[in-house]
């Protein structure tokens, strides 16, 4: 087993592990690179753009890729390198953004296209050595730019062309330097896995050691290292994959010294509270201690209406539990949370807007009591089911579908009441045991009801009513970072949608929602 590093303040700190490094100039497709890599089991990290050298090199990576971007490299403030990055012999791959700024530092010619391309096209390949080894001469892949490399620079030769753009990809294979107009990353680029493959492989000579095992066994060790022998630690368990998944991680390290703490805030789906409960401390035989504060977390809650506001409330209201909770064990000093890394990057990076914040980034105090162990926190959505499934939870818990931390609050639209919350879980398993029983509840990445504050007119029983809509809410998606709603079966939304109809009171419509992820979020708030 290599040294795999440090375990510092609850961040994998992986200094031996090799790795690839990307630097992101803002592209939307940034953490899509690193999911393709990590399939790849080649472990990597995101830096910002504007990373110095040292921290690069602190690093150790033994590949860098430049990402793509939405600007212009000419543009006032447009995203740039440090240009020693170029003089420390690393091999370099560019995606589209990355491109054109690897050709306008080295001497190339980059400018605005005639004919801009967007979406699929055919891309006529000229060397078919390292980076497009086994490949045919002509593939299609996926564009997405209004300015093109019109000359490679000094060294490099243009490797592939499609109509509009001479330069596609340009190769100097004596620097190990590497670029393509196209997304390899997408999926409509179908030999875009064999791409990075070579360039993984064959070009930076990367053996592909990362797996979840691995990790588990690097971040147990790392874990072990933190914690002295008389520290206690408690984490916020939800009985979410996530959080459950980091609970059985640090109690495989460190044992009874962790304590959870489960926070029955009222906002829970339909007898969760008791599933949890017995999962864990029959199951796992680990220290579990139910906190009933459904009533204060509705007290805190009450009249307000702003979605992120409410997270904000729940957030430090949980932590303010943690805290009283604690302080009854005695002294803890650290606090696991199951923080991926979709929840990082909604929160706001160094290089992506703050979409919304999350209870587990976002919404913690300033004066938090307790030092952070995060173990999953630069995980996605799978790999963390991938982990689960090492650690031998079981099915039901690691394939359940994503809930937020918040709960039901946030698919509660406006002010948040027992009445409403009654409603919401008793639509929300009748659509569950629908999905389950139609065998498609592994096929959807997630799927719950949202109570929107509106009432509409209907009729029942020949008489006038005047009630709330359930919307449905079903996506596909690998990360959670993109999703598409899915295409259900009509003769499946008719029975989901009769069965709340006729059976949840003070509901007498039922839609659909059909909006992908961009330009919606998959939750309503």
């Amino acid at each position: 087993m290599k040294n795999y590093g440090r375990y510092v303040k609850g961040e994998v700190e992986i200094l031996n592990q090799e790795k690839v490094v990307i630097l992101d100039f803002g592209g939307q497709h940034t953490q899509l690179i690193a999911r393709r890599i990590r399939e790849l089991n080649v472990y990597c990290e995101i830096l910002p753009f504007s990373a110095s050298l040292e921290q690069i090199k602190a690093l150790n990576p033994q590949a860098l890729i430049f990402s793509g971007g939405a600007k212009s490299v000419y543009e006032e403030n447009a995203p740039l390198v440090d240009q020693n990055v170029y003089q420390i012999g690393l091999p370099i791959l560019g995606i589209s953004y990355g491109m054109q700024l690897m050709a306008k530092d080295l001497g190339g010619i980059v400018c605005m296209a005639e004919n801009p391309e967007y979406g699929q096209a055919a891309l006529s390949i000229h060397d078919r050595q390292d980076l497009f080894a086994g490949l045919e001469n002509e593939i299609t892949v996926w564009m997405n730019h209004r300015e093109y490399v019109k000359q490679a620079p000094p060294g490099f030769s243009a490797a592939a062309s499609t109509a509009n753009a001479p330069v596609a990809a340009m190769v100097n294979a004596t620097q190990k330097y590497y670029a393509v107009q196209f997304h390899p990353e997408a999926v409509h680029t179908p030999d875009g896995t064999e791409i990075l493959k070579n360039f993984l492989f064959k070009v930076a000579k990367l053996t592909g050691d990362w797996t979840m095992e691995s990790f588990i066994d690097a971040t147990v060790k790392q874990i072990r290292e933190t914690v002295g022998e008389n520290e206690q630690v408690v984490c916020g368990l939800s009985g979410g994959v996530d959080s459950s998944v980091a609970a059985v991680l640090v109690h495989k390290a460190i044992g009874d010294r962790l304590t959870c703490i489960f926070v029955d805030h009222g906002l829970l789906r339909k007898d969760e509270a008791a599933q949890v409960m017995d999962t864990f401390s029959r199951l796992f035989k680990m220290k579990v201690i139910k906190v009933d504060a459904a009533d204060e977390f509705l007290a805190k809650l009450a009249g307000v209406t702003d979605p992120e506001e409410k997270r904000k409330i729940i957030g430090n209201q949980f932590i303010r539990v943690f805290e009283r909770e604690a302080a009854k064990i005695g002294k803890i000093d650290y606090l696991v949370q199951g923080t991926v890394y979709t929840d990082i990057i909604e929160s706001g990076t160094a290089t992506a807007a703050m979409i919304k914040s999350h209870h587990n980034v976002g919404g913690l105090p300033d004066d938090l009591q307790f030092k952070l162990i995060e173990p999953l926190k630069y995980l996605f959505k799978d790999e963390v089911r991938r982990v689960g499934e090492e650690l031998n939870l079981p099915a039901d818990l690691v394939w359940r579908h994503p809930f937020p931390g918040p709960g039901l609050a946030i698919r509660i639209l406006g002010e948040v009441t027992p009445e409403k919350l009654d409603i919401l879980r008793a639509a929300d398993v009748i659509m569950v045991e629908e999905i389950k029983k139609a065998e498609l509840y592994r096929e959807i990445w997630q799927a719950f009801c949202v109570l929107p504050n509106i009432r509409s007119v209907g009729v029942m029983g020949n008489k006038r009513t005047y009630a709330y809509t359930i919307a449905l809410r079903a996506i596909t998606s690998h990360d959670g970072m993109t999703a598409d709603w899915y295409r259900f079966p009509y003769e499946l939304l008719a029975r989901i949608s009769n069965r709340i109809v006729n059976e949840v009171p003070h509901v007498n419509r039922v839609v659909y929602d059909i909006t992908s992820k961009p330009p919606s979020t998959i939750e309503w708030e």
